[in-house]
């Protein structure tokens, strides 16, 4: 009762509990910060991992534009039952280039952490045109609109120089050949060996629409064909120190 009746008195003193309350925010606040300060970066530095291709980041901000991620969440989490469906849980390494990154809890339709190369690039066509011939109880609506909306890349330049100001590595070479990049990767017939001398051999160069030109399509595609296609698990091992 001792220690309730100065409990009492704590919460009666509105100065005092500001005084005390500051003092624990202020503990805790300095147990969670002060190691930071002792780590030279806070991301795990992993194999594999680059920036979007001009075409890759395209389709990544009509991802975000269309709202994907309100019902798809890119985060797989370290327990069983997410590891058994999606695949090796989710990196922050994996999300180090995303502004604003794709992490979440809401799924209305699977995590796509994970989907790149999973299906072929005519089965998202036709999920994209149409989601319910592919699945039938999909409450996605229909994004065929994509493959009528052309795309130009004539400001593709400004935007990885725009990414580079925030931290992205695109060198001075990306961006200064963005636009050629930017058509060569959905291009099989064009010049893409400069395109892959920039983002690795590890990019996927298709068609994507099976049509002429670039379309919004095209883009959406090539980002969704690279989700999670970066990191080789088969070899990964976890810093333990982190």
């Amino acid at each position: 009762m001792a220690i309730l009746d100065k409990h009492k008195f704590l919460e009666t003193n509105a100065t005092l509990l500001l005084i005390c309350s500051f003092f624990v925010v202020t503990i805790g606040g300095l147990v969670q910060i002060a190691p930071l300060f002792y780590l030279e970066n806070t991301i795990e530095e992993v194999a594999g991992m680059r920036p979007y291709t001009p075409l890759e980041l395209t389709g990544r901000d009509i991802y975000v534009r269309e709202g994907c991620y309100v019902c798809h969440s890119q985060m797989i989490r370290p327990m069983r039952d997410e590891v058994e469906r999606y695949g090796h849980y989710s990196l922050a390494a994996e999300s180090m280039y995303d502004h604003p990154f794709q992490w979440g809890s809401k799924r209305t339709g699977p995590d796509l952490a994970r989907v790149g190369k999973r299906y072929s690039d005519e089965w998202h066509l036709d999920h994209l045109r149409d989601p319910q011939a592919v699945v039938p109880e999909s409450v996605m609506p229909k994004y065929d609109f994509l493959e009528r909306t052309r795309l130009d890349g004539d400001h593709i330049g400004a935007l990885l120089a725009t990414h580079a100001m925030v931290g992205v590595p695109y060198t001075d070479d990306m961006v200064a050949q963005a636009q050629r990049d930017f058509r060569a990767q959905a291009d099989p017939d064009s010049d893409y060996d400069g395109l892959l001398e920039r983002y690795g051999e590890n990019v996927t160069i298709s068609n994507f629409d099976r049509q002429p030109g670039i379309s919004e399509m095209d883009a959406l595609i090539a980002y969704l064909q690279m989700l999670g296609t970066l990191v080789d698990f088969s070899t990964f091992t976890p810093d333990a120190s982190r």
